[in-house]
C-alpha cells in the first residue's frame, strides 16, 4: 500500500536534527500499525505546490497538521482544498490529522473556527461513540497528544462522528466510507510534545503549560490508531 503524505507544515529547523520531519513521523507509527501489508510513502509539501500526476499513484492521502488555520487567506490552502474535493468526488480514501481533519470539515460544509477553549495541549482522552469495523482491535476511548487552538465547529453534512471528549466534542468523524479524521496526533512523541509546548511556554500560559505537561507521564494510544488508519485504508480500497 502506498500513502501519499500531504505536508501542511515542517518541524522547527532547530527540532529536526533530535525529531525529524512531519512526514518522517508519520512514515514511523504508520509503519507500525500495518500488519497485513508493508506501507510505502510518498510525499508532497503542498506548500510548494506538490501534488501526484495522478490520484492512482496513491492508494490514499493523509493530511498532517500545520501551524496555520484552515480559514487563512492563502493560495497553498485553496489549492488544497480544490484537492480535497476532487479525492471525495472521486471517493479517494483520505486521512485528516488535526489541519487536515478541520480543513475537510471546512472545505466539505462544515466550520473550523477558534475553540471557545482556547489552546488545547498535551494527552487528552476521547470516547468512542460507535464501533466500526475497522477499529480492530476495539477500544472504547483512546488516549492521544493534542495540539491545536482551532477546532471543527460544526461537522460537514455527510459526516459521522465517530470521537468526542468534553473539551473537543467534534474529535473524529468518517465521510461515506472513504474519508477518515482525527483532531488528535498519533505522529507526536511525548518528547517532541513537550518540546514543543516548551517553545509556546507563554502563549500557552503558565497554569495550560503545567498541565499539559503533566499529562504527558499518561499511556498514548497512537500505534493503535495507526492500525485504525491503515485497517481503514484497506477497507475503503475495497469498498
Amino acid at each position: 500500500m502506498r500513502l501519499g503524505i500531504l505536508q501542511t507544515d515542517a518541524v522547527r529547523d532547530d527540532f529536526q536534527s533530535e525529531f525529524g520531519d512531519y512526514p518522517g513521523m508519520f512514515h514511523g507509527i504508520l509503519s507500525q500499525g500495518a500488519e497485513t501489508e508493508p506501507l510505502e510513502f510518498t510525499n508532497y509539501d503542498v506548500r510548494r505546490e506538490e501534488y501526484p500526476e495522478r490520484l492512482a499513484d496513491c492508494d490514499g492521502y493523509l493530511i498532517t497538521g500545520s501551524r496555520d488555520s484552515v480559514y487563512d487567506d492563502a493560495q497553498w490552502i485553496r489549492t488544497l482544498g480544490e484537492f480535497v474535493l476532487e479525492l471525495d468526488t472521486t471517493r479517494t480514501p483520505l486521512i485528516g490529522i488535526c489541519f487536515g481533519h478541520q480543513l475537510i470539515a471546512h472545505v466539505l460544509d462544515g466550520e473550523t473556527a477558534p475553540a471557545d477553549v482556547g489552546w488545547t495541549v498535551g494527552v487528552h482522552t476521547s470516547e468512542v461513540l460507535a464501533q466500526q469495523a475497522w477499529m480492530t482491535p476495539c477500544r472504547a476511548s483512546f488516549r492521544l497528544i493534542s495540539s491545536h487552538r482551532d477546532q471543527v465547529v460544526t461537522l460537514p453534512s455527510r459526516a459521522v462522528l465517530f470521537a468526542a471528549s468534553e473539551i473537543c466534542p467534534n474529535g473524529g468523524y468518517t465521510i461515506d466510507g472513504h474519508i477518515l479524521t482525527f483532531q488528535g496526533h498519533p505522529e507526536f512523541e511525548p518528547e517532541y510534545a513537550a518540546r514543543l509546548m516548551t517553545s509556546r511556554r507563554e502563549l500557552l500560559g503558565e497554569q495550560r503549560f503545567a498541565v499539559g505537561m503533566a499529562s504527558l507521564a499518561q499511556r498514548i494510544d497512537s500505534v493503535l490508531i495507526a492500525k485504525w488508519i491503515v485497517n481503514f485504508i484497506s477497507v475503503a480500497r475495497r469498498a
